[in-house]
């Protein structure tokens, strides 16, 4: 019983330190725009890919980013 209690009080301080990290890094500001620059850019090319890339375009003749080439 003394095993359970332990268990559970340590599986508590870890839930408990977590939340507090998870806290703590919230409350912090952006200085600068880079990470929503990088967002931006992987987001345009993820679009990019899926047009290219997607279900439509089998039917098309393939392009210069097409890696097989029959």
């Amino acid at each position: 019983m003394i095993e359970l209690g332990i268990l559970f009080g340590l599986l508590l301080m870890t839930v408990l330190a977590l939340i507090f990290v998870l806290l703590r890094r919230r409350s912090g500001k952006t200085e600068n725009a880079d990470g929503l620059l990088i967002e931006q850019a992987r987001r345009i090319q993820a679009q990019n890919d899926r047009v290219t890339y997607g279900p439509g375009s089998k039917n098309s003749m393939p392009t210069m980013r097409d890696p097989y080439r029959p």
